[in-house]
């Protein structure tokens, strides 16, 4: 796909590994706000210039206690894990007074990954959860909300980095690197000449 915008946290997931490939990259910095404040703010600016990427894909990193380590995994149902309104009666995962699923939903795009539902939170998982989510990561949910009410297709693949326990912190910033070249090999596979400028 030519008119697919990818979206990552960091430039340390890449390592300068996909630009050479021709994607069209946006990186927005850690964390929900972060997440939904610049994929908000480029698409905007890309509706005015009349240039809207027909899909959008996150690539990033995240923790597991499901997957193992190392391993690919598609993404198609997402969850707010830190939203936690129970006192009031609601939902875990559930935004008080919208419309909006607790588990936002997209179509599936990659059927031979495995698939697995992403929470994503402002914390970096190293202990217990509140919720089961077989993903974690920290931006994943808010791009997904931001492309449902832009009506833009979104998917998310995710490199699993680390356990999600006592040594993930170790883990993560090891694996950086690994990261970076399975989505160097994802894209040259799936993307070729994946940038509408190439």
């Amino acid at each position: 796909m030519r008119d697919t915008l990818f979206v990552l946290a960091l430039k340390q997931e890449t390592r300068g590994l996909l630009e050479p490939l021709g994607a069209d990259i946006l990186y927005t910095g850690i964390g929900k706000v972060n997440a939904a404040h610049v994929l908000t703010r480029e698409l905007t600016l890309r509706r005015h210039q009349g240039r809207l990427p027909a899909r959008v894909v996150n690539l990033g990193t995240a923790g597991s206690r499901s997957f193992r380590t190392g391993e690919l995994v598609a993404c198609h149902r997402f969850v707010q894990r830190d939203m936690d309104v129970t006192p009031l009666g609601f939902a875990l995962g559930e935004t008080p007074y919208e419309s909006t699923p607790v588990i936002l939903e997209t179509g599936i795009v990659f059927p031979d990954l495995t698939s697995g539902l992403c929470g994503s939170g402002d914390s970096f998982v190293t202990g217990d959860l509140a919720m089961s989510c077989e993903v974690l990561d920290m931006e994943a949910y808010a791009l997904a909300k931001v492309c449902l009410g832009e009506a833009i297709p979104f998917a998310a693949v995710k490199y699993i980095t680390d356990g999600a326990d006592a040594d993930a912190a170790e883990h993560w910033p090891e694996r950086l690197r690994h990261a970076a070249e399975a989505f160097a090999g994802f894209v040259r596979d799936r993307f070729p000449n994946a940038s509408p400028n190439v």
